[in-house]
């Protein structure tokens, strides 16, 4: 298989590029329709819907009294981990929350000039739904990364739903869900679980937010019940950008974009670099790597519909390529990366320097993984503990202060011909 190869250089670079990185995320109707009719069934019949639905889905008879994992199950699966397995989710879990404490927002106000106090106040949210995937694609890490955060913020209540196909539970999944603090944990998934979060059952109490990675029908019935509750984003097929400058290890690099093109057949693996000779020698560590990969199929078809090398003028060209990309993740594997990770603007997260690999944040470096896709990262940012707090703002008018701001807001809801709203603030002015 020999990767695409585009040139900066050539006239047509720009539309080409625009034809690789192009994501369709228009709506599949027919899968719309599909996941409105699900959502509307579990508004209206409940726990019988949702049961319904995942026996058909899932293919096995679930019901009130199995839907539930417990906490000892929970903890027992904890429990009965490996040591090796528990120790790198402790180590992850702990690095995890340790990151998302720096991330908290703080209430905070001040007095102005005219004596009135204004600030912001933090609140976190009261509930979250986390959808975790199950059966052959069960990640503990997500577990982790989407429970944590909103732990460290505050949040009180976290219920977790992850399908069990035919009945059978993942453990690491499970101890991942004990050792994050998960309040809830229903064995349940689909386009239905996401409608039994977002208006809840007999089983499932209705939350404020809803996050969590899924299929294309988890993330339309996401997308679906946006207003009813929050969302942390849609997220299309996962990314990986490098740029070389050709001086790291051609293996290294080709394994970098296995990581992501392992996914799945849609996920997406670019490498940039200046240097001809080096994408030469990352096209024959690919051809020589290939073979040793358990997923062999699934990186062959990632790479050949979606994956490219560009060769660019030098890196400062590189990051300009980089910038309209906006990509999930972009390793920076150059000299000074420090330098040129400044001249980024859009990226989900940048890893800097040759032992940086993405795999290790998408693990236990410590920042989330859940990331904008698709190009998002030019108005997105990674999930984090913000995403489960509220700013609510605070004003606190003096008898002398509210005078002042009277005469100027009066005038102004005249001029927007909002009678009440004038003569209400010219009843706080001094007489």
């Amino acid at each position: 298989m020999r990767m695409r190869c585009l040139d900066a250089s050539q006239p047509n670079f720009e539309d080409d590029l625009k034809q690789l990185i192009s994501w369709d995320n228009n709506d599949d109707l027919s899968i719309v329709a599909s996941v409105e009719k699900i959502i509307k069934d579990v508004r209206k019949r409940g726990d019988a819907a949702l049961f319904s639905f995942t026996k058909q889905f899932d293919h096995w008879d679930i019901t009130s009294s199995n839907c539930f994992v417990t906490k000892a199950v929970m903890q027992n699966a904890w429990e009965s981990l490996p040591k090796q397995q528990a120790d790198a989710l402790q180590f992850a879990a702990d690095r995890i929350r340790d990151y998302a404490e720096h991330q908290l927002l703080k209430s905070w106000s001040f007095t102005d000039s005219i004596g009135n106090t204004l600030g912001q106040k933090i609140t976190a949210l009261d509930s979250v739904g986390v959808y975790v995937p199950g059966g052959k694609a069960a990640y503990p890490s997500s577990v982790l990364m989407n429970i944590l955060p909103a732990k460290v913020a505050g949040v009180s209540h976290v219920t977790m739903v992850s399908p069990t196909p035919n009945g059978e539970d993942n453990q690491m999944v499970l101890a991942a869900a004990w050792l994050a603090g998960a309040d809830n944990l229903l064995r349940v998934g689909g386009a239905q679980a996401v409608a039994a979060l977002a208006y809840g059952t007999n089983s499932i109490p209705a939350v404020d937010k809803i996050v969590g990675p899924g299929n294309i029908y988890v993330a339309t019935a996401k997308k679906l019940v946006f207003g009813q509750v929050g969302i942390d984003m849609v997220a299309g097929p996962s990314e990986i950008l490098i740029l070389c400058d050709g001086k790291t290890q051609s293996d290294w690099i080709a394994m970098d974009l296995f990581s992501q093109a392992e996914h799945d057949e849609n996920a997406q693996s670019i490498l940039i670099s200046p240097n001809q000779r080096f994408l030469d020698d990352v096209q024959c560590s690919i051809d020589k790597l290939i073979d040793n990969m358990e997923r062999k199929s699934i990186i062959l078809a990632s790479l050949e519909k979606r994956g490219a090398f560009i060769k660019v003028a030098n890196i400062q060209q590189g990051i300009e390529v980089a910038n309209k990309i906006a990509p999930e993740h972009l390793e920076l594997s150059v000299e000074e990366p420090q330098y040129w990770a400044e001249k980024v603007k859009h990226a989900g997260a940048i890893f800097l320097g040759r032992y940086t690999p993405e795999a290790l944040g998408d693990y236990c470096a410590g920042p989330n993984h859940v990331l904008p896709t698709s190009g998002t990262a030019r108005f997105s940012s990674p999930l984090g503990v913000y995403d489960f707090q509220k700013r609510t703002s605070i004003i606190a008018c003096s008898k002398e202060g509210a005078a002042q701001l009277a005469i100027p807001a009066s005038v102004l809801a005249e001029g927007e011909a909002l009678t009440a709203h004038a003569r209400s603030a010219d009843y706080r002015k001094l007489d």
